[in-house]
């Protein structure tokens, strides 16, 4: 499973840059953007791989956690990674404008952190989500028993980010 989902990111990564140069370097716009379109499908494999995995007889671990983990991610931070490349992409392969980068200080810095934590929240929902299905699929408790130290897992995820989001309302960073 580790394979299957190291694969799958370094598919992602391939994908999207053969997506990106598609656009922007070799002006094929459409093409470009069918292969931003397969992004998703990435995501499918990888769930898919964990399923039938499972329903053939696998007793879960850790891994199969991970490729929920991978997915729930991947969903909620994917269109936001994407955007921010299609950006960067833009500006150094067709003279676009530079994109601008994440706020340093004060309440602007405050919001980016909240809007980090909900994709976090997101992630994590989806992920969970993703693992109670699995079991509830596979049916079988004893061999989807290691999939419950996902619940926790993400909610301490959750709440470093919580921490961290709460630490710049409170403390704001401030110019030198």
């Amino acid at each position: 499973m580790v394979s299957l989902i190291v694969a799958g990111e370094a598919g992602f990564w391939v994908v999207l840059a053969a997506g990106l140069l598609a656009r922007y370097a070799l002006r094929l716009r459409r093409t470009g953007l069918a292969l931003l379109a397969l992004l998703p499908v990435v995501d499918l494999v990888i769930l898919g791989a964990t399923v039938a995995d499972l329903r053939g007889g696998a007793t879960a671990d850790w891994t199969h956690g991970l490729a929920a983990a991978y997915v729930g991610f991947s969903v909620a931070y994917g269109h936001r990674l994407v955007r921010w490349a299609d950006g960067h992409a833009a500006h150094r392969l067709a003279g676009g404008p530079k994109p601008p980068g994440m706020p340093k200080y004060g309440a602007a810095r405050a919001r980016y952190e909240w809007g980090v934590f909900l994709l976090t929240l997101l992630a994590s929902v989806v992920t969970v989500a993703l693992v109670a299905a699995v079991q509830w699929l596979v049916g079988d408790a004893a061999r989807t028993a290691a999939l419950d130290s996902w619940y926790p897992r993400m909610a301490l995820v959750v709440g470093i980010n919580l921490v961290v989001a709460a630490s710049y309302t409170v403390f704001p960073k401030r110019a030198k």
